[in-house]
Parts: structure tokens; sequence; C-alpha cells
């Protein structure tokens, strides 16, 4: 008697509904989080992604994947099940926690969108929270002591600002001038687009506490610095070498926050009538030598866009997470893009406006789909972040606003205001 065999599935389109984030904070006891959980952090920008869908049943989400880079106490116990309980969402709805260090919240939503795509899934949650504040970078950490002792990494590739001055010494020509150029930028574009009203709609407030002023509301990121210039981040400390090139004017600042985005297969979304604000492409993850993490994004780029089958010159707009200004431009000069380019984190990046580990990745594809809806001539973006330890990661993503547009556009995609 033959056995039966399982049936074979094709790949299902996967697209990204909607994503939010939290203002982002001071990570010190004074910044608007210091009072605040970090899961209770998560369940505030969750409960706020749901609320912007309400033709979601809650009972159709099949997963919920939130990543933090220091899994213990308040960002402990398996976040992505225990922020569900606490969110509200039915007992039936699994999650699980993940780490890429800065990359997990992009981690979550590849690896998640993996799922749908094979038809394990339809719906899921994927996002990222980092009090930093409770949780320094590497507080707790024990890295096994063969690291260096059998020289497999240089002592300094265990922290990420001395990575980046080894990307200076590595590339002589871009100097801390233009660092502190693109700082300056990045502090500009964000203050225009705050002005301009496009930082806002992606925030969902969040209730805090203080033992001096009681119960208050964040609204607003806490860590631009509007007005910053060249002149006044020439004489910055260089905290991670004496004459160094890394400054706090060129590198991102620790940072509380969270971000959350819903994932659906297409056919799923025009089942019900949920908005498309994007359709992932393709990803990759990349191994570089960890003293230079910062080049990251450069071989992973290169390996999603060849699965794409597409090139460089077929992006019309980059989020590309800034936590060095140097990184930043070692990307962009490896790929022939000038420092200023106003395709490149047109509304500024984590210089200004922060980098919660790994919530960061989902800031970057919020921001990548409302440049998206602003721009229907761009069909094609990615976001993009180096990552501790050696690592890089790119996604790539198709604008339904575009009129060659390869996917579905549920009707309710729209005119759907955000």
């Amino acid at each position: 008697m033959p056995v039966a065999q399982p049936a074979r599935r094709a790949l299902r389109d996967v697209v990204f509904v909607e994503g939010v984030r939290s203002p982002f904070g001071k990570a010190r006891p004074d910044g608007l989080y210091a009072e605040t959980r970090a899961d209770d952090l998560a369940v505030a920008v969750l409960r706020g992604l749901l609320d912007r869908i309400p033709a979601l049943p809650h009972d159709r989400i099949d997963e919920v994947a939130i990543a933090a880079t220091t899994q213990r106490g308040d960002q402990g116990l398996t976040l992505g099940r225990s922020v569900a309980v606490l969110a509200g969402l039915p007992r039936t709805v699994p999650g699980f926690a993940i780490d890429r260090m800065c990359a997990g919240a992009m981690t979550a939503v590849t690896t998640t969108a993996s799922a749908i795509a094979t038809g394990m899934q339809d719906v899921t949650v994927a996002g990222g929270v980092e009090h930093m504040g409770h949780h320094p970078m590497g507080f707790d950490a024990d890295p096994n002591p063969r690291f260096v002792a059998d020289r497999l990494v240089d002592g300094d590739a265990l922290v990420m600002g001395a990575t980046a001055e080894t990307l200076h010494d590595r590339y002589p020509h871009l100097t801390k001038e233009r660092t502190d150029a693109y700082g300056a930028e990045s502090q500009r574009r964000y203050a225009a687009a705050l002005a301009a009203g496009r930082v806002e709609p992606d925030l969902v407030p969040v209730a805090i506490r203080s033992a001096e002023l009681g119960w208050g509301l964040a609204t607003a990121d806490e860590l631009p610095r509007p007005g910053t210039t060249i002149e006044g981040m020439r004489d910055l400390k260089t905290p991670f070498r004496p004459g160094g090139r890394v400054t706090a004017g060129n590198a991102s600042p620790l940072t509380d926050g969270s971000t959350m985005c819903l994932l659906a297969a297409g056919d799923t979304a025009a089942e019900l009538g949920l908005p498309v604000r994007m359709r992932l492409v393709s990803f990759a993850y990349a191994g570089v030598d960890p003293e230079v993490m910062g080049l990251g994004p450069i071989p992973a780029t290169e390996r999603a866009l060849r699965t794409a089958g597409l090139t460089i010159d077929d992006i019309g707009l980059f989020e590309i997470n800034e936590a060095f200004a140097i990184q930043v431009l070692a990307f962009t000069d490896h790929f022939g893009l000038a420092d200023d380019d106003p395709r490149v984190n047109p509304d500024g990046g984590a210089i200004a406006v922060g980098h919660p580990l790994a919530s960061s990745g989902v800031r970057l594809m919020t921001q990548l789909a409302r440049h998206f809806e602003a721009h229907p001539e761009v069909r094609y973006g990615l976001t993009t972040m180096c990552v501790g330890l050696g690592m890089g990661g790119t996604v790539v993503w198709e604008n339904p606003h575009h009129a060659d547009y390869s996917g579905h556009v549920p009707a309710a995609t729209e005119g759907t205001d955000r």
C-alpha cells in the first residue's frame, strides 16, 4: 500500500501590517522609565499596537516573539508569553523570547515571517524591549575567557565602542570630521521630522511614575539634542580610547524603549481586511570579524539583495541603524552612497532618537513603512543593522503603494490612516 505523502506548500507573501514603538527614554536614574518595569513597557506597546488594528480578532494571533539582549529580572521569564498574558491576549496565544543582541526584534520578525511564509502560522506579533537603565549592556554577562585566552577575538571585540574605533583605524578616510557631520545631520533630520509631524504617529503613549512627580505619560522621545552642531561636538570625550574618534555626538545613546509590529500572510490580510504597509522580499544575516562588527550590514545586504535578485541600485530607501556613525559611513562608502544621501535615514536615526538594543530593528521597519506611504515612486527599501560579536542583518521590503507592486493589496490598505 503506498505511503501517503504530505502536501507541499507554496511559499506565501508575508506583509507588515502595522508597527509602533514607545517614546524612547534616557537609560539613567532620572530617565522616563526609571521606575517602569521592562515587561510593563512592552505590554503598553503591544496593547497600543493591537488598538490600531481593530479588525484583527486576537485569537487569530499565532505567535508573540519578543526580543531582549539581557534576559533577566523584568526582562526575563519568556517575554513573548509573559507579555502576551499581561496584555490580555487569549491564553491560547503562545510566545517566546529571542536574542540576537541588537538584531533581536529584526530576528523576531524574520523568524515568525518564515513560519508565515511556509504556512505554519498566519498572524504574528514581533518586537523587542530593552531597559538599559535596569540592565546595562553586558551587565552580569560572563564571556568565556577562552575568547581572549585562545585568541579567538581581540579583547576590544567585546566592547562595541572599541570596535567602532577599530573601524576608524581600518578606514582612515572616514574621518572624525565626517562622522561628526553625520551625527549632526541625524539630529537635524530628526528635528525636521518631528516638526513636520512624522514622528508622533509611530508612538504609543506610556504611563510612567516617579517618586517625585507621581503618575505621568511619556509621549515624546527624551534623547534628541536639537541644535547640535559640529563645532559643539569637537571637544567631546572619547570614552573608548584616549584621543579617539568615537564620542557621544557620533554614537547612539544608552536607551530604554520597546517596539512591536504585526505580520500576516498576504491572503490572511486580505481575508481580515488588514492594511498592508510593506511586503517582505528577502532577508539575510552574515558574520564578520567581531573586532569590526560594524561591517556586518555589508555582507548581510549583499546576501539579501542576491536572494531577492536585486542590486543596490534597486533600493530607493535605506533605514540603517546608527549604532555609530562610522558604521553607517562604512556601509554607504562601500555601496557608493554619499554621506548625506537623502535616501538614507531621511528622518534621522539612532544617534538622535536612541538605540534600545534588541528593539531597534522594528523601529527601522516602522519608519520605512511610513516613508513608503510618502514615496509611492520607490518600489524597494531595506532595513539593516550591525550586531555585536560580529554580525549584520538586512531585510528587503517592497512598497505596496508602487505601481508595480507584486503582492495583493487588500482594499483596506487604500486610504488607511495611521
